[in-house]
């Protein structure tokens, strides 16, 4: 798995040559110094079936060692390093400067993914962008550059409630669009929703590689699972339990897990996965052992279907008969829906040029000018807005593209979709709280405009922050759909001015 600079990216040459993948997962803890961590890499990376190693960042929330020093001490070490970017904790600027280092360090493999909440933070992190954001500036930057950034991204098929569920796959839609090259599913042990996900993606001809996530699950680690923990990791009652009596052997469970393990790897090959990301473990004895038992059950996966059937009892399944109706449009949406016929609004979807736009225009380009005026306008529309949608004043208003809910309602700010850290439909921040996309779907849904929702939302410009987003709207100042202001790459470009 070693990739020589200037010579072909291991990961990426595997994958084109439609062999079945394998990758281990380096969790960078902090309880382990930094030559540990390495250690422990190059035992995984001796295994020979490991395309690549992927490095953590804020893994379960947790900080830990600097994924970029991990990722350049694993390629130091003739390996091939997928490295983990999470929108957490660092602003366009942060991330366009990480980018910019990978550039220079040749580590071409990243994983775009939102991140966990960090735990204990004394001041609410950092989201200045999110995961389709953050891959599709990286696919620019690739654009641009010629650096050939190989794009991990990441998917959840193992969401039991509709509209959750139904998000996700959406979101995944807009990832590959964005220029993801290929997506990691998150930990589950639910055979159906592995076949669900490449259903989803063959029904829409979406040949983008999927590496299913195979984890290592002992009985700790389980149980903390059933409640949630980490967010976006889910087992089920039955599978704590199963683990639960493993761990009561004479090997404390580790045969049963190893043998949990194999089978998911020969259900993903049967199924037509592009490979196994193999989390849970460090032990190359372990990883070895999953891959040759994997191997040798593959021609068996179908009868092993059973085996692996850990999902959600009452749970939504895509392609079982619904027992739900579709949802009904409700007072605001239709509302607003209305206006948006009738009136020169901003929310419209595709506006056109007519004598109301271009008068609306003159006058805010008149009000623009007299900042009392346009002061008071602005708190005029911040209170009525704040009343309805919650409100926070962004300046870049994007109500018409998600059915009438707020971005900045949720607290990641989240712009293209749900994170995967939602536990059955509810925020993984504030878990008393729904996710905020439930019900942008079911708005969406109940509209039939499903579509509309894959159209790419570009990061706010946060230097509108406290403006008019009518004024901004108007006078074409806002980042929106159609219309990015400024974004990662050139927040590169100005970092590499100021050098």
């Amino acid at each position: 798995m070693s990739e020589p600079a200037g010579q072909a990216n291991a990961l990426a040459e595997r994958l084109q040559s439609r062999q079945f993948v394998y990758m281990a997962e380096l969790v960078a803890s902090a309880t382990k110094k930094e030559e540990e961590v390495l250690e422990v890499a190059a035992k995984m990376g001796a295994v020979p079936q490991i395309a690549a190693i992927g490095v953590t960042s804020y893994a379960g929330g947790a900080t830990g060692h600097d994924p970029v020093r991990i990722a350049a001490g694993v390629a130091s070490l003739g390996l091939t390093p997928n490295i983990h970017i999470t929108c957490v904790g660092q602003d366009r600027k942060g991330i366009a400067n990480t980018l910019a280092t990978l550039e220079s360090l040749r580590i071409h493999n990243t994983f775009c993914i939102s991140g966990d909440w960090p735990k204990n933070s004394p001041t609410p992190p950092v989201f200045d962008v999110d995961s389709v954001q953050l891959a599709g500036a990286v696919a620019e930057l690739r654009r641009k550059s010629g650096t050939p950034f190989h794009i991990s991204c990441a998917v959840s098929p193992f969401k039991y409630q509709r509209e959750d569920c139904l998000y996700q796959y959406l979101k995944l839609e807009k990832k590959i669009a964005a220029g993801a090259n290929m997506a990691i599913t998150q930990v589950g042990w639910d055979a159906k929703k592995f076949i669900e996900l490449k259903r989803y993606l063959d029904e829409r001809g979406l040949t983008t590689p999927i590496i299913g996530n195979v984890y290592v699950l002992g009985a700790k680690a389980a149980e903390r699972m059933g409640t949630g923990n980490p967010p976006g990791c889910w087992a089920s009652p039955e599978l704590v339990a199963a683990t639960a009596r493993d761990a009561a052997g004479p090997d404390k469970g580790l045969a049963a897990r190893l043998e949990r393990a194999a089978i998911a790897v020969a259900i993903l090959k049967g199924i037509g996965y592009a490979g196994a990301y193999i989390g849970g473990t460090h032990d190359p004895n372990h990883i070895a052992r999953i891959i040759e038992r994997g191997e040798e059950l593959a021609p068996r996966w179908k009868e092993l279907l059973p085996d692996l059937q850990f999902g959600r009892a009452g749970g939504f399944y895509l392609y079982d008969p619904p027992r739900e109706p579709k949802p009904a449009r409700t007072f605001l949406p239709m509302v607003l829906d209305a206006a948006a016929t009738a009136l020169p609004v901003p929310w419209v979807k595709q506006p056109q040029d007519t004598a109301g736009r271009r008068a609306l225009k003159s006058v805010f380009a008149w009000l623009d000018k007299r900042p009392a005026l346009s002061h008071a306008f602005e708190r005029f529309e911040y209170l009525s807005k704040k009343e309805i949608f919650g409100c926070q004043n962004c300046g870049n208003c994007v109500l018409g593209s998600m059915e009438y809910v707020c971005p900045q309602t949720c607290p990641k700010q989240m712009r293209n979709g749900p994170c995967g850290g939602t536990d059955h439909g509810q925020c993984e921040v504030i878990p008393e709280q729904p996710c905020i996309w439930v019900k942008v779907m079911e708005r969406a849904e109940a509209s039939n405009q499903i579509e509309s929702l894959k159209t790419f939302i570009p990061p706010p410009d946060r230097a509108l922050t406290g403006t008019a987003s009518w004024l901004n709207y108007y006078l074409e100042r806002d980042s929106r759909p159609g219309r990015p202001k400024k974004g990662i790459v050139e927040s590169q470009a100005a970092a590499d001015d100021a050098r």
